[in-house]
């Protein structure tokens, strides 16, 4: 497993592993809007760059790369808040504060970077999408791939196909469980769950009666041969439990 040295400090990581991760084992504090071990990364927000060394470069020759994407190898020396890390980071928040500048979220880490306003136009009725494509590689991910990024620029944002309902969606929710910044909106009322326009019959617990799948992801995980098990997590713990429990008792 290589080491490598992160702000002075040598951890030693999987093989595999990419810098950010080791980074985090080092206990340095990294953000990254658009990171989530759920899915592969891809270095959107830019928020991640460090500083990083490799032996046989010169003493004073140090790149700048996302931490998210690089991965770690024998001997990389990694430095998380040099002037020109912290600066990137900076112009990279001064960005995103004008895309979403009310967004706590955003507002909260511009200020740890000490910014409270943004240096250019704010964008016209802003909204807390950051564009981090969390949602869409999530979705792709679990299989439905029922959103996606659409038009380009100033005016590119993520939608269902044709900004309608979309026909694909399952109703998971996954996407909107890892929107960093809330902007997926979900809304249940114990039978039904709403998101992107679309409307969701939900399955209820036997055991307890909580609703906790919808029907269009139970038909869906069944029809590829997804075992589809008819209860809720908390109740499938508990029974977990309950036969651990049962396996140590004596005869």
């Amino acid at each position: 497993m290589p080491t490598v040295t992160i702000d002075g400090r040598r951890v030693t990581v999987r093989e595999g592993a990419y810098v950010l991760e080791a980074a985090r084992l080092a206990g340095a504090r990294i953000p990254a809007l658009c990171h989530h071990e759920a899915v592969e990364p891809i270095g959107a927000c830019r928020l991640c760059v460090v500083d990083i060394w490799k032996p046989g470069w010169d003493a004073d020759s140090f790149r700048l790369v996302a931490s998210c994407l690089y991965p770690v190898e024998e001997g990389l020396v990694v430095h998380t808040a040099t002037p020109r890390v912290m600066e990137t980071r900076r112009v990279a928040l001064d960005l995103l504060l004008a895309r979403c500048p009310e967004t706590p979220l955003v507002r909260d880490l511009a200020r740890e970077y000490g910014i409270e306003e943004t240096t250019y136009r704010k964008r016209e009725n802003p909204d807390d999408c950051i564009l981090c494509g969390l949602c869409t590689r999530i979705c792709d991910k679990v299989g439905p791939a029922a959103i996606s990024t659409q038009s380009r620029g100033v005016l590119r944002e993520v939608a269902p196909p044709f900004f309608e309902a979309p026909p694909d969606c399952i109703g998971c929710g996954a996407c909107a469980e890892v929107c960093p910044t809330g902007h997926i909106k979900v809304t249940e009322d114990g039978f039904t769950r709403t998101i992107w326009g679309k409307t969701f019959e939900m399955l209820r617990c036997p055991s307890c009666g909580r609703a906790y799948l919808t029907r269009a992801q139970a038909e869906w995980m069944a029809g590829r041969g997804m075992p589809v098990e008819p209860l809720c997590d908390s109740c499938k713990r508990r029974r977990t439990a309950e036969v651990a429990a049962s396996l140590g008792r004596p005869r």
